[in-house]
């Protein structure tokens, strides 16, 4: 297992704009959003990688790219250069052309002589903006036994989501006899007619292959240079694909069969809120497969009465290191590092980012605060939707996303 992850490169796909999570995205790529109060989004991609033995990881970063790069230098400078491990980030170098990536194929192709010269035989893609957690190692050991020259992870989706995934039909061996990229009317899994089978864009390609593909697609006019929408179709058609089936028993880590797209402000908040469940549909506790990220140097959180007696208290919520809610109350609630509830304050089914500062008798409900936003006494948010609406964004499902250093008026 050791020496197909030792031939094995990942490239991880991490330059989407993320607009439709702004403004969360308005300074920073969307892996490198914050998530669950202490960790970023790609930090559980990266995870996966660490834990399964992959140790040589190419980071495609393009829109935003400061937050990321400065998270990757504190959090992720932990492989040996020296033994050929790695993970690093690339901007676009435009060494086929003037233009930025253009697909996740293109990302790819602008970048196959990083590929060429690693000397690897596969290469492992992957997305940094999933929450998830995966042993990838036992995919590519399925890889080489069925001797595919593709391996997709897929997964099962209720055929009313289905028409937002690229659709996956396998036969008795796994092997993928028909693909179609978000179908408004999907076919049924053959045992379950309220599931379909739907591509993860989690790829594990021979790397010759790969290289004849994108060399293919580049040339392509009409091409939009997608994975889903241009190269997997014709590769069914033509050569061995193979389907992974996700949240099986092989791996190592416990099959929790979790997986969010967290690229809109509902589905963000709704996967937050999924940490704070009696028994987590994410299992974060797992000591032999932790999820890694960096560790800022903060006392640990309080939870106090303020000077004039109000008591502090808190209830199923998750409190970063250096949080102190001071005669606050805090419910159903996820705190990230340094924030403060001032007495009497209110936060309710809320995300506060580091730093976030909430003032006395304030009210916070299904909010989500980005970092170092103060919060004046008595202000009130998530009460009054028409209001809330003409100072901030809010969400199809209600959800009041305050941005980064806002000026926020009571």
């Amino acid at each position: 297992m050791d020496t197909i992850c030792e031939e094995t490169i990942c490239v991880l796909l991490a330059g989407g704009q993320g607009t439709r999570l702004y403004p969360l995205t308005s300074d920073r790529a969307k892996p490198s959003v914050p998530f669950g109060g202490k960790y970023r989004i790609i930090d559980f991609t990266l995870s996966n990688c660490l834990h399964s033995n992959i140790r040589r990881v190419l980071v495609l970063t393009q829109y935003k790219s400061h937050s990321l790069q400065k998270h990757l230098r504190d959090a992720w400078s932990i492989y040996s250069p020296e033994l050929g491990e790695y993970i690093t980030a690339v901007p676009p170098q435009m060494r086929t052309g003037e233009s930025w990536y253009s697909g996740t194929a293109d990302a790819i192709f602008q970048n196959l002589y990083l590929l060429e010269r690693s000397g690897a035989k596969r290469v492992l893609i992957l997305s940094g903006d999933h929450v998830y957690r995966m042993d990838y190692a036992a995919m590519l050991q399925q890889h080489i036994e069925q001797k595919a020259d593709l391996s997709v992870a897929c997964m099962r989706v209720p055929i009313a989501e289905a028409s937002s995934f690229g659709i996956m039909t396998v036969d008795k061996s796994d092997r993928v006899i028909d693909f179609i990229e978000k179908p408004t009317q999907a076919a049924p899994l053959p045992d379950d007619d309220q599931h379909a089978l739907a591509s993860m864009g989690i790829y594990v390609f021979d790397i010759d292959v790969l290289r004849a593909q994108l060399d293919a697609d580049h040339a392509a006019r009409d091409s939009s240079h997608d994975f889903g929408h241009d190269l997997l179709p014709g590769l069914i058609a033509t050569h061995r694909v193979a389907g992974y089936q996700f949240g099986g028993q092989g791996g190592r880590v416990s099959p929790d069969r979790y997986w969010r797209d967290v690229g809109t402000l509902d589905s963000y908040f709704e996967a937050n809120m999924d940490l704070l469940s009696s028994v987590p549909p994410l299992d974060l506790y797992q000591d032999s497969w932790p999820i890694r990220t960096y560790q800022g140097q903060h006392p640990p959180a309080r939870v106090t009465s303020s000077e004039t007696g109000n008591i502090g208290s808190i209830r199923n919520c998750m409190l970063g290191n250096g949080s102190v809610v001071n005669g606050g109350t805090v419910i159903d609630s996820i705190l990230s590092a340094r924030v403060h509830v001032d007495e009497a304050a209110h936060v309710e089914s809320s995300i506060l980012f580091d730093g976030v500062q909430v003032g006395a008798g304030a009210i916070l409900r299904r909010c989500i605060v980005d970092k170092d936003v103060r919060i004046p006494a008595g202000t009130r948010i998530g009460c009054d939707p028409t209001t809330d609406a003409r100072r901030f964004h809010v969400s199809s499902k209600g959800v009041v996303a305050v941005p980064k250093d806002a000026f926020v008026t009571a």
